[in-house]
């Protein structure tokens, strides 16, 4: 375990900034701990979880002393329901991939909600991908790169039954990847063009990609076209779209079609 990451957060005066600096000392310490600690497989992604969330909930604490917290790693709290900024974290985001020698498809999440926005009330966000040596965020996004023809991520490991006749209807290529955060960087990168989900979700999972992807220009919301809303008294969020923007009618039509 390394030390505290004070200085990392020294000189974030906005919440982006803070959130981009604590997602990226976060991959740091889950490449170290690739690196030195020896373990491997589920032992490593369950002590990467719980030292990668430790980390994030001090040094919140410390910038953030009157922020609620919701975490995938924490016991929740009611507490966050009648608060008005809430961090939304997900410490290690693919730890079956981040078990895996050679899997670069894991992230670490970091999302502010704030009452009073519009839904997804996402203010602020970031989203590392440390074994690709970055980080995404909403102060900052990167512009797409073009690629030839259409690309659809899902799941690999829960695919959603429409999303093969939905790739069709487009000639897209369907492409599955571990991580929310890792699909939806990658359509925020232009490597992509939607990130189709239907499997079961929870708030830590999208929150981060989502406030990133929306600060772009890209599209995200529910199978259905609904809002995607955080900090819900019970936190799932079953199912996930994010694409194009060009791409949303479309694909909204297509996957209503198929349900």
């Amino acid at each position: 375990m390394t030390g505290p990451v004070g200085s990392a957060a020294d000189g974030c005066v906005t919440d982006a900034d803070l959130a981009a600096a604590l997602a990226e000392r976060a991959g740091q310490l889950l490449l170290e701990l690739q690196a030195s600690s020896g373990l491997t497989g589920k032992e490593l992604g369950k002590r990467g979880d719980a030292d990668a969330n430790e980390l994030l909930l001090r040094e919140l604490a410390a910038a953030r002393p009157d922020d609620a917290v919701l975490s995938e790693e924490s016991a929740d709290s009611p507490a966050r329901l009648t608060a008005d900024r809430v961090w939304i974290i997900d410490p290690l985001d693919g730890t079956r991939e981040y078990g895996m020698p050679g899997r670069p498809d894991w992230a670490v999440h970091v999302a502010l909600w704030e009452r009073g926005l519009a839904d997804p009330a996402i203010s602020a966000a970031a989203v590392a991908q440390p074994a690709l040596d970055a980080v995404y965020a909403t102060n900052k996004p990167p512009l797409p790169m073009p690629h030839d023809g259409l690309v659809f991520l899902v799941s690999d490991s829960r695919p959603p039954a429409f999303a093969a006749p939905v790739a069709e209807k487009f000639g897209a290529t369907l492409q599955p990847m571990g991580s929310a955060g890792a699909k939806a960087m990658a359509v925020l990168r232009g490597e992509a063009d939607a990130y189709l989900h239907a499997g079961g979700q929870w708030e830590w999972d999208s929150a981060a990609p989502v406030g990133v992807i929306v600060a772009a220009g890209l599209h995200a919301s529910r199978i259905d076209g609904a809002a995607l809303t955080y900090n819900a008294e019970h936190p799932y969020l079953p199912d996930l779209l994010i694409c194009r923007a060009d791409l949303a009618q479309p694909l909204l039509e297509a996957i209503a079609a198929e349900q």
